[in-house]
This record gives C-alpha cells, structure tokens and sequence, in this order.
C-alpha cells in the first residue's frame, strides 16, 4: 500500500547531490585521503600506510577487472590473516565481485561444494592450503576457477598451483583504476557460508549497507576511537573478520596481522605496536590466560577485547583482566555479519566485586548501535517474553544488519525471516533490563528424562574447576533417560 504524498515530497527527491548508497568502500579512501601515511598494516617486518594500501587495492581491482570480473561474480580466498586477506576486503568489492572468504579448517569436499554453489571464478590460496585446496578442485563439478597464489616469507612450505602469483597480478594492476561504487547498497559484498549440523551450508549473502553499518557499530560498541592498533586474532574468513577490516578502514586505524593464534607472539606484537583492541572466541583468551609468559600486574598492557561465541565463563573474563584485556561481551551469527549485539556496560560496574562484574558482562545484552533490535520471542505467537530471566524463547534480531538471505535457498530465506524477524534458533531468555540472555542452541538443549538441560550451563560450572581448561558438552544417547550430558574437556 503506498502512501499519500506530503508537501515534503513533492519536488524534493533523491539525487547524487544528496544521497549516496553506503559502502565500507568510502572508508579507505577516506583514510588514504586524510591519513596517507599512516599505518594501515604491519606483518612479519612489511609495514603499509593508508595511500598505500589504497593503491594496492586497486592495482587488485583492477587485475580483476582485467580476467572480467564484475558484478554478480564471486571471487574465493583461502588465506589466513596476512595483509592480502585484509586488501581482498576491498578489491574485491572495488571491482563490484562478491567476496567468499573460505574456513581454512575445511576439508576438500566442503570447499568444493562451496565453490561450486558460490560459483566462484577466481580463487586465492596461501601455500599452506595448497594441497587441499587442489583436491577441492578436483572434486568440482562445476568449472574451476583461476588460481592466484598469495607467497608468504613467514612460511615454509606448500607449493605454487596457480596461474600467477598475488604480488605479480598486483604489479600489472593500474593504481589509478576507478573503483567500481555500488550502484544500490543493497549489493551484495560477500558470501560466507554457515556450519550446519545436517546437509550442506548456507550461504549467507550480505550487503554494502549491513556492512558500512556493522562497521561504525564496531567502532561504537567497541570504543576504538581515532586510529586503533588492532591485533587479528580472530580469523578474518568468520564473518569477515566481524566486519574490522572495514571498522579498521574507518577508524584509520592500524592492522597487526597474525598467520595463527601463539600467545608468545601476541604478546611480543601487544608491546611492540601497541595494540589497543583485538578480539576472539573464549578459546583464544583462554589460551593467553593460560600462557606460562603472559605479563601480569604491572607489566600486563591495556587492551580492550571483544568476545563472543559462547558465554564466557567468569573464569575467562577474570583471567583476562588479570593479564591486562578488559573485555566486552558481544553476539551474533554469520547472517547479523558477526556481532550484532553487546553487553553494554553499566556505571557502576566498575566498583562491583569481579564475580558479580563478570556475571553481568556474560550476558548477550542489547542492540548493536546500528542495529534496529534484538529481543526474545515466543516463536509460536511471535510476542516478546517477560522480562523474568526465566521465560524461555527464540533470540530474533530485526535491522539493516541482517543478511539479504540464503544464496540459491528461498525456503530457509522465508523460514529465517518468518514474523518479519531473523530466528536465530538460539533460545534465551530476557532480565529485567531488557538485556538477552541465552541458555542453549535450540538443537544443543539435552533432554534428560524429560527435564531440558542446558549444554551451556554444564559447560559454565566446568570452566570454574581450576584444573579445566577447555569444556565442551554434548547429549549422549542413553537408555534409561533418553540424553545424558556427556562432556570433553582439556
């Protein structure tokens, strides 16, 4: 139904004067424009500054323009966290392709099934992945894609199967290449695909919009200021990276590549750049926190982090306080482009005990900055739960940082969005601020003769036993009660 038009529409209508389609693209020319020399990024003794970066970007763009890549197609990468994966973030969209950062934990026949639904027509491999990456294309049904292979110094080993090489491809890219701006923000920026328990994943397609917004929603949430210096912890492929090499972008800031997660290494590079915020799963502090060298009470640093995956235990959140990283617990999935809620913290937090600090930071909380909403539903009458910490429901999210949808599945696209919300298939519950609070995946809840047990919570008490460093817990099929809980732990 369209509505009546007001004396404020008549006449005054979009144009190129007054409106332009958001993109993270405007983010690094920005940088580049107003910051030229600063640094972008450093890794392993090779060290970038914004002008730079936004050439070699579009030196890349341009390369790829060349092999005629534009709109609509898809360009693959299995990389790890080196300066390439960053510059791929843009290129890639400057060219007006999709990105579709591949997991490097995958084996060949889940690349192969991704690169033949994404339809991917040139992929980047790091040395390290060669080998899979070339049984993956063996296993294609579809045609193979153009291999460029992306050398690193820092490491040894794999082998070349590409056409070219990055820095080559790179060279005969024309620094000037006009970046191709989308013409809707609603165009699609990347693909990354779900980990589904059942079938094949997902596809999840995102957009220029959600992604310029989830940005400066990180700067927000995060409190990363004017020119950060950020340690890549977290895998860049995962939901692109949370969006930081676009925050990055935007805030001008520094990126501090890492090939894998070693707590030593972290460490040294904290001290030697200075790093300000990082993030990661409770796995990753877990580990720093557990490190026989890492520096405590004087000599520990000042480092904001963000976390999300499951709850961090309180055991995590003290420990990384302990070792000089404030944390600020945040959540999503790969269809909100990574975190899309934060436990935004409170005054007054600050003068309450650890215990009781970390048990209020644990929880999912409450809308990104840029988000519409995050709630609690009752899935079967699509009504908000009270606000009783009890009254369990479906976490939804509703907003532009919500995904287009599921490429090539319009069925699991209605499904997702039925009510006019994104079910996330996580059940939780509301507290009496309106802050989200989830007990378990929908498919995680074990059902123990009757009685529903929360895979969460047995993993919280766990985590508290000092000799427990790792807990994960699923149901075991069990013949009196149905499900027992059955844990690993390290």
């Amino acid at each position: 139904m369209s509505r009546q038009q007001s004396q404020y529409d008549i006449g005054l209508d979009k144009t190129p004067a007054n409106y332009v389609p958001l993109t993270p693209l405007s983010f690094i020319a920005r940088s580049a424009a107003v910051y030229p020399d600063h640094l972008s990024a450093v890794y392993e003794g090779r060290s970038f500054t914004w002008s730079e970066t936004y050439e070699r970007c579009r030196r890349v763009a341009s390369y790829l323009a060349g092999r005629g890549i534009g709109e609509g197609d898809t360009v693959a990468a299995m990389l790890p966290n080196v300066p390439a994966m960053n510059e791929l973030h843009f290129a890639v969209a400057m060219a007006g392709a999709v990105l579709n950062a591949l997991n490097i934990r995958l084996d060949a026949p889940s690349i192969a099934f991704q690169l033949d639904h994404g339809g991917a027509k040139i992929i980047l491999v790091d040395p390290e992945f060669s080998s899979v990456i070339a049984e993956a294309l063996n296993l294609m049904k579809q045609p193979r894609p153009f291999v460029i292979d992306v050398d690193d110094a820092a490491f040894s080993g794999g082998k070349r199967i590409g056409e070219t090489e990055y820095e080559r491809a790179l060279s005969e890219g024309d620094p000037s290449f006009k970046p191709r701006m989308p013409d809707d923000e609603w165009d699609a920026i990347a693909l990354s695909y779900t980990s589904g328990t059942t079938g094949n994943p997902k596809g999840v397609v995102t957009h220029h919009r959600g992604a310029y917004l989830n940005a400066v929603s990180n700067i927000l949430a995060g409190n990363l200021g004017q020119h950060p210096v950020y340690l890549w912890t977290l895998p860049m492929f995962h939901c692109n990276g949370w969006c930081f090499p676009w925050t990055v972008a935007a805030a001008a800031g520094t990126n501090v590549c890492l090939r894998k997660v070693d707590p030593s290494k972290i460490f040294e590079l904290i001290q030697r750049h200075g790093v300000t915020h990082m993030c990661g799963a409770p796995i990753v502090y877990n580990t720093l926190i557990n490190a026989a060298d890492a520096p405590k009470g004087a000599k520990a640093p000042r480092v904001v982090g963000l976390i999300a995956g499951a709850a961090p235990p309180v055991a995590v959140l003290e420990g990384a306080e302990s070792i000089g990283i404030r944390l600020t617990h945040v959540y999503g999935l790969t269809e909100v482009y990574g975190p899309a809620s934060v436990c935004a913290e409170q005054p007054g937090w600050d003068q309450l005990a650890p215990d009781q600090r970390a048990q209020l930071k644990r929880r999912q909380g409450v809308p990104y900055p840029l988000e519409e909403a995050v709630t609690v539903i009752d899935p079967e009458t699509m009504r908000e739960v009270p606000r009783d910490g009890e009254t369990i429901g479906e976490v939804m999210f509703r907003g532009n940082i919500v995904m287009k949808g599921y490429l090539k599945n319009a069925k699991a696209t209605e499904e997702s969005f039925a009510g006019g919300w994104f079910h996330t298939g996580d059940l939780g519950v509301l507290d009496e601020h309106g802050y989200v609070i989830i007990k378990d995946r929908s498919k995680d809840i074990i059902i123990s003769g009757g009685e529903n047990i929360s895979s969460v919570e047995v993993e919280d008490v766990l985590y508290n036993h000092p000799a427990v460093l790792f807990a994960a817990v699923v149901a075991k099929p069990d013949k009196k009660w149905g499900e027992v809980p059955c844990a690993f732990v390290e």
